[in-house]
This record gives structure tokens, sequence and C-alpha cells, in this order.
């Protein structure tokens, strides 16, 4: 079986798949080990990997090849953090085929506005969103791969003080981007476990989100995921937020002179 389709498989069992996400081939392989059945890249966790402040700073060849790495690592299917598709124009599609070309079983594309710090809007226009994800599910037919996952990510959740219109706006987006093709839709910055409830009520298709974070941890688990039925749980900063801590622990024990 092609990776997509063993993807595809694990995102519609009735089971939640819960997937640590990798920055590395070593992170990977540890997660392979430890039993997971699928890797999520993190852009993210990327960046600050190979000594870059955040995602915003990861091109996409940097991007690339630690993918492609983590593809090498393991036999997993593996998912792209394609970050906003890093362009536009005629690039998007080149950028989902290359994607495509290292192995990973699907990607992630989301709708902030991540290049674009001019811009006072944290997230792009609906429409222009909703177009994009259109155009991936185009790119996916040319590809010939029906099972690749489409990720589609909204970050409505920071679109506006009021977090009740924030919500109703991710939700919203989030089922347009089903409507357009999508496979999965991601709503990022999940904060309580009634936001979680509100979304697993409200978008009748494949959910996914974040757990384990800094500002939702104490207040929602990973199980209050699998009992709610959401498809897909990832953790994007476990890894590499352990292998620094780590490291700042071996390092402040070590005697300087």
């Amino acid at each position: 079986m092609r990776p997509s389709q063993i993807l595809k498989k694990l995102l519609l069992d009735p089971n939640t798949l819960v997937v640590p996400d990798a920055f590395d081939g070593l992170s990977a392989r540890i997660i392979q080990e430890s039993g997971f059945q699928a890797v999520q890249c993190s852009g993210h966790s990327i960046a600050r990997s190979i000594g870059l402040p955040n995602e915003r700073n990861l091109s996409l060849n940097s991007n690339l090849a630690a993918t492609h790495e983590i593809v090498q690592a393991v036999t997993l299917p593996v998912m792209a953090d394609g970050e906003d598709g890093y362009g536009d124009d005629s690039t998007f599609e080149e950028t989902l085929e290359r994607f495509h070309e290292i192995g990973v079983a699907g990607i992630n594309i989301e709708d902030q506005n991540l290049r674009h710090r001019e811009s006072k809007e944290s997230i792009i226009p609906e429409s222009v969103a909703v177009s994009k994800i259109g155009r991936a599910v185009t790119q996916k037919a040319r590809m010939e791969d029906p099972d690749w996952i489409i990720n589609a990510r909204t970050d409505a959740l920071r679109s506006h003080p009021d977090r009740t219109i924030a919500l109703s706006i991710a939700i919203n987006r989030a089922n347009r981007f089903l409507e357009a093709g999508a496979d999965l839709v991601f709503v990022a910055y999940v904060a309580t476990l009634e936001e979680l409830r509100t979304l697993a009520r409200e978008i009748p298709g494949p959910l996914s989100i974040a757990a384990g974070l800094s500002y939702n941890s104490h207040l929602f688990s990973v199980q209050d995921c699998i009992d709610l039925g959401i498809a897909r749980v990832s953790l994007p900063t476990l890894l590499f937020d352990a292998t620094q801590s780590a490291m700042q622990r071996a390092l402040t024990s070590i005697p300087r002179s």
C-alpha cells in the first residue's frame, strides 16, 4: 500500500489517530519505535532545530530537506507541514508536487498570513483560503494519488479578540474547506474542553486538534480528544521541547571550570 493509503485508512478508522510531531530523522525513528502509527512534521520544531526563531524563517528547501530525512528514517506514513504553501501563485502547485515527490502521505496547508508581516490580518481572506484548498485537490488529481491527504488548517481562533466570534469563523472555514475537498481539517489554537466539544459537534467531518501545548495541556487531554471521537490529535512541540530540556539539564550539570 502507498503511504497515503495507509494514512487515509488510519484517519477513517473510528479510533483516534495520535501523532507526535517529528523534527528530524532521529525523532521520527523514536516515534516509530514507540509504537505510534504515523508521523506529523512540525515546521515550527524543524525551524527551531536548525537554529531559526520560528517557522516564518523556514525556507521551502530547508523544510523539504528535513521532511525528506524524516520520510527516509521510518516506514510509517509521514504528513508534511506545508505551512502556507510557500506562495499563492503558480508556485503553490509546484510546492505540493515537490513534497509529494519526497514520499509524504499528505500535507498541511494553512490559512494564516505566515509570510506577510505587513498585513494587519492574521489569516488570509476566506475566499482565497478555500480556493487554495480547491487548487490542492486539483493538484492531487494531477499527481494521480487519490488518497494523498490534504489537511486544511485554519488559524481563525487567533483572528478576532472575541473568542466566540473567532470560534464561529473557525467552524465556518473548516466546513468550507471540507466542502472544497479537504480530507481533514485542523483547527489550530484550541484552548479549552468546551471549544473542543463545540468543534466536534459543529464540524461534520474528520477533525484534527493539537494537544499538549502550554495553553491547553491543563484544560483538556489527549484522552478527552479520544472520548470525543476526534479523528487526529497531533503533539506539535512534545519531542522538541523534551529534547531541548534534556540538553539544557545535561549541560547545566557539567562544571565550567
